[in-house]
């Protein structure tokens, strides 16, 4: 008899352990290969301290390869420890090209601000240019109106009399 489109799982329903066979060790929810292999990873774990606990004695614990031959890597970075007496104050640490060329752009900027301000640059000039032409045609706009106010009074004052 045919399942359909959607088979079960190969293993059957789900099996749930009770907390007495958790506790003895017999549930199903491991395999025994498992049990095999945490036994072996125990006797490694055992093995690696008691391998720690002679390289601590020696002072830097060597990794892989390491531990059988000896091995001085000339890339490989050791770390130095400097001393406050051993540092040089005078001497200056050089910026990366990144933070040297944000620092020539913030002080090309500044630079250019301080000429904008003093009118010297060619867009400082033109803006102040366009200003006093505004400013012509306001003050002509203005002198417009109050020539037509002096108009419009001088009608009235006549058709009133």
């Amino acid at each position: 008899m045919g399942r359909g489109k959607f088979k079960g799982k190969p293993t059957g329903q789900r099996r749930f352990s009770s907390a007495a066979e958790i506790l003895a060790g017999t549930s199903a929810a491991r395999p025994r290969s498992f049990k095999q292999k945490e036994a072996e990873y125990e006797e490694d774990v055992e093995e690696e301290e008691s391998e720690e606990e002679s390289e601590d004695e020696s002072g830097v614990k060597k990794k892989g390869h390491e531990a059988l031959i000896e091995v001085d890597n000339p890339n490989r970075a050791k770390p130095k420890t400097l001393k406050a007496r051993d540092l040089d104050a005078s001497k200056t640490t050089e910026l990366s090209r990144r933070e040297r060329e944000e620092l020539e752009k913030q002080r090309a900027h500044e630079r250019y601000m301080r000429l904008q301000e003093q009118g010297k640059t060619e867009q400082a000039r033109k803006d102040f240019d366009r200003l006093a032409l505004i400013r012509q045609q306001r003050e002509g706009a203005a002198k417009m109106r109050e020539e037509e106010k002096a108009a419009r009074d001088a009608k009235k004052v006549d058709s009133r009399k």
